[in-house]
């Protein structure tokens, strides 16, 4: 990612690890503007965190707590305009979410390291 998404990520990531598990972190600069929590899919809790974010996710970063388990998330991603994506990483499908994540020209962080609480 860009230098100036280093910040806004390192935060989305911190914030992220503060939610509720499989919890999604939208956030513009140092604040959070969505946030997508306790959903037993994480699609879901990424649609309710864009949703949140409403206009505010364009051009902002998103962070998750635990692994992407498909590439369908992605496209949601891409179409709210996020500029970035930071995740720990670890699904067998990693590779098939790194593809979607480069179709879209869309900078995707692993960490390797999961906040997820259960």
């Amino acid at each position: 990612p860009a230098a100036d998404l280093t910040q806004p990520l390192d935060f989305a990531f911190t914030m992220v690890r503060r939610l509720t598990s499989n919890a999604i972190a939208v956030c513009q600069g140092t604040s959070l503007v969505g946030a997508g929590v306790g959903q037993t899919s994480r699609v879901d809790a990424v649609r309710i965190a864009l949703e949140k974010a409403g206009d505010r996710a364009r051009g902002g970063v998103l962070a998750s707590d635990a692994f992407f388990p498909f590439p369908d998330s992605i496209d949601l991603i891409r179409q709210a305009g996020i500029a970035a994506i930071i995740q720990p990483g670890g699904s067998k499908r990693d590779p098939e979410v790194i593809a979607a994540a480069n179709a879209a020209k869309l900078p995707m962080v692993f960490t390797s390291r999961r906040h997820f609480r259960h």
